[in-house]
């Protein structure tokens, strides 16, 4: 999946720390919505900033490109990662079940959505 993303048109974004890679994004385009599909943070730099600064970039590039809509699942046990998305706009309207494999089975998924326009400035995608 990463191979073929980076390969095609997505919007795949690297976050550097210090000359070090501490994160990535890759996201998928389809008409005019985005499917965020994975955001990667290293974990001693979580918590720094690096998460909101990808969603940053990939919220100011949806905008430039109108995009009018980013969607992307959160494993229900994130709670981070569901805050992160919910201070940055993100909404929850629904849940996959047993979407991800798990230690104990499979878990589920929350979806989220963040509703983009024209008019509105990156500072406020957050």
């Amino acid at each position: 999946m990463l191979r073929d993303s980076l390969r095609s048109n997505d919007y795949c974004f690297v976050a550097e720390w210090l000359g070090a890679v501490c994160g990535y994004l890759i996201s998928m385009s389809a008409v005019d919505e985005l499917h965020l599909l994975n955001i990667c943070v290293r974990p001693d730099v979580q918590q720094s900033g690096c998460g909101k600064q990808l969603l940053e970039a990939l919220c100011s590039k949806a905008q430039a490109s109108g995009m009018s809509l980013i969607l992307l699942e959160v494993r229900v046990s994130n709670t981070a990662a569901q805050r992160l998305y919910q201070n940055f706009g993100f909404e929850y309207i629904g849940t996959r079940k047993n979407y991800y494999p798990a230690t104990t089975g499979r878990e589920d998924a929350l979806v989220m959505k963040l509703t983009l326009s024209p008019e509105v400035n990156v500072t406020q995608c957050r």
